[in-house]
C-alpha cells in the first residue's frame, strides 16, 4: 500500500488505470469505514482512499480542531482491508489559495444544511476537488450520511462526471447505535443512551409500514422522546427517499432521518421505510 500526500504523487501512480475505485474519508476510521473499501474492492481496479479533515465543511464552534487526527491507525487498517493507496493531503495541498469557486448543491439549506450553514457546500466543493484528482470510475459512500449521499448523487449527474456512486449500508454497532467517528466523544454514560435514537426511528418505520399516515404526529413522538431522555433535538424528519422533500401522497419509498444531541456530540441517524400506497 502506498501512502502518498501531493497530487503530483497521486495522478503519476494511478496513470493509465481505469477502473480506480475510490472512498473519500476524513480518517479515524471505523468499521463502517472499511466496510466501504470491501465494496470498493469488489469492482476489479486499484482502491484509492482518501483522508483529509476538511475545514470547509466545519461552521464557527464545530469540532475542527478537535476532530481526531489518526493517520498511522488509519493506514494500518486500510492495509489489512486491501486498500492499494492512501490519499492523506495537508491543506495547503487541497487548497493552495482561497477557494473562491464553490458548489452550493440543491437541498443544502435543508435538514442538517439548515443546522450547519455552510456544510454542504464545503462537502460539494472538497469532494468534486478530490474526483478532479483521483479520477476514479466507482466512488463509494455510505448511506449513514443520507442527505450527503443524495447531494453527492447529484453532483455526479448533473456535472456528467463519468462515476458510477456506490451505496454502503449503515454499520451499526451491536445495540444499533450508526457507527459514527464522532461517537468517541461520548462519555461511558452517553454512549449507553445513544442506542435509543435508533430505537425510536425503528419503531417510528414500523408505525408507517403499518399504515400510520400522520407523520407530524410520528415525527413529533420520536422528538419528544428524545427530549425527555434529556437529547437536544435538531430535526425528525419523514422525507421522499428519492428527493429528499415532502413525500407526495401516493409516494411508498420513504427515509426516517434524524439528527440530535447528546451531551456535546451531535449524532444523525436514518431509517428507509415503505409505506402501502
Amino acid at each position: 500500500m502506498q501512502l502518498i500526500h501531493t497530487i503530483a504523487e497521486l495522478r503519476a501512480a494511478l496513470a493509465g488505470q481505469q477502473e480506480t475505485a475510490f472512498v473519500p474519508t476524513m480518517g479515524n476510521l471505523h468499521s463502517g469505514h472499511i466496510s466501504l473499501i470491501e465494496l470498493a474492492r469488489r469492482h476489479g481496479g486499484p482502491v484509492v482512499a482518501s483522508i483529509f479533515v476538511n475545514p470547509l465543511q466545519f461552521g464557527a464552534g464545530e469540532d475542527f480542531s478537535r476532530y481526531p487526527r489518526t493517520l498511522q491507525a488509519d493506514c494500518a487498517q486500510l492495509q489489512v482491508a486491501g486498500c492499494d493507496i492512501v490519499f492523506a493531503p495537508d491543506a495547503n495541498e487541497m487548497y493552495p489559495e482561497a477557494q473562491t469557486f464553490s458548489v452550493h448543491p440543491p437541498l443544502a439549506d435543508e435538514l442538517c444544511g439548515a443546522w450547519r450553514p455552510g456544510h454542504f457546500q464545503g462537502v460539494a466543493t472538497v469532494v468534486l476537488k478530490l474526483f478532479n484528482m483521483v479520477q476514479p470510475r466507482y466512488a463509494v459512500f455510505g448511506k449513514k450520511d443520507y442527505q450527503q449521499l443524495l447531494i453527492l448523487k447529484g453532483l455526479v449527474r448533473q456535472f456528467n462526471l463519468p462515476i458510477v456512486m456506490l451505496e454502503g449500508e449503515t454499520g451499526r454497532a451491536d445495540d444499533g447505535l450508526a457507527l459514527s467517528s464522532r461517537n468517541g466523544y461520548l462519555s461511558q454514560l452517553e454512549r449507553a443512551e445513544a442506542p435509543r435514537l435508533y430505537r425510536l426511528l425503528r419503531a417510528a418505520a414500523l408505525r408507517v409500514e403499518s399504515g400510520d399516515g400522520d407523520f407530524s404526529a410520528i415525527e413529533q413522538s420520536v422528538g419528544d422522546e428524545l427530549t425527555r431522555q434529556g437529547w437536544r433535538v435538531d430535526y425528525i424528519s419523514l422525507r421522499s427517499r428519492s428527493s429528499l422533500l415532502a413525500p407526495a401522497p401516493d409516494e411508498s419509498d420513504l427515509v426516517l432521518l434524524a439528527a440530535a444531541h447528546l451531551g456535546r456530540t451531535r449524532l444523525i441517524d436514518n431509517i428507509e421505510c415503505s409505506r402501502p400506497v
